[in-house]
């Protein structure tokens, strides 16, 4: 027990400090906007802040390393600290031909303005093939093949929620869930088109191209835990049960939350996660 004290003490100081470095590196985009500072100064200095923010994100990662074996394999998050076109997550599979999902997750973010894209979802000729996305000023939206619904969500304030999506190619009927509460709902999104199989899945950014093109402006910001795929529509009592933590709460048929199913890039992090002390 004194040893894990240790570590979560030593964990909340490099946190304290790469925020510290996260607000240097805004402070110094906003000195560049305002004309205080040259390019080339600017490239420089936000050069040493990131190179510091990635030596400190590997001494965590190294910290949490040791903690991993002793969590189940869903117990963790992925944090996103900064608006960036290189910080993302790789889900190891491809989702298959469905003809009805639903979308699930735990997200936290006060990114302003909007908190970008949670996840994207690209195919072969078809880069918005399945995309959720906070843009600019505009209130979250989900894509399918380039189609779009705009989703009743009020998440953005620093605190963790759950959100859901659900849809059926029959009439392109969706429903929007938010803390086991359902939102929102309409049809004729991407009436019977199946969403298309062999593609590829990233969280965190939005896809121009297959597995690439980002865009920083695009980008997530915050933390997102849980990110479940069903092959079916959920009802209303299991969208419940995920966002209230029960015990019965299903891991998706499609895509399950495991560290084992997702790969990790450009200095985003994992951190124990624990969805039930969220709701405290």
């Amino acid at each position: 027990m004194n040893s894990s004290s240790q570590t979560n003490s030593l964990k909340d100081i490099l946190q304290n400090k790469i925020d510290d470095l996260e607000k240097q590196v805004l402070s110094r985009v906003n000195s560049l906007e305002e004309g205080k500072l040259s390019p080339r100064n600017e490239s420089e200095e936000r050069g040493k802040i990131e190179s510091t923010l990635t030596s400190l994100h590997q001494r965590i990662s190294d910290l949490e390393k040791g903690q991993k074996d002793n969590r189940p394999p869903d117990r963790f998050q992925l944090t996103f600290p900064l608006r960036t076109n290189y910080m993302y997550a790789k889900v190891k599979k491809s989702l298959p031909e469905m003809y009805a999902f639903s979308i699930c997750m735990w997200i936290k973010s006060s990114a302003s303005p909007g908190m970008g894209t949670p996840f994207s979802y690209a195919v072969p000729g078809q880069a918005n093939e399945l995309v959720l996305i906070e843009w600019g000023n505009n209130p979250m939206e989900i894509l399918i093949n380039d189609k779009v619904a705009k989703l009743p969500f009020a998440i953005n304030d620093g605190k963790w929620h759950h959100i859901c999506v659900t849809w059926t190619t029959r009439d392109g009927v969706w429903e929007a869930y938010q803390d086991g509460t359902q939102t929102g709902n309409g049809e004729n999104l991407a009436p019977y088109h199946p969403i298309k199989p062999q593609g590829v899945l990233v969280l965190g950014q939005e896809q121009d191209t297959l597995g690439g093109g980002f865009d920083a402006t695009q980008a997530f910001v915050g933390e997102l835990a849980h990110f479940n795929v069903w092959d079916r529509k959920l009802s209303p009592g299991e969208v419940y049960g995920l966002a209230t933590c029960s015990s019965k709460a299903l891991a998706g048929n499609v895509i399950a939350w495991a560290e084992a199913n997702i790969d990790i890039y450009g200095g985003a992090t994992k951190w124990t996660f624990e969805a039930c002390r969220q709701l405290n």
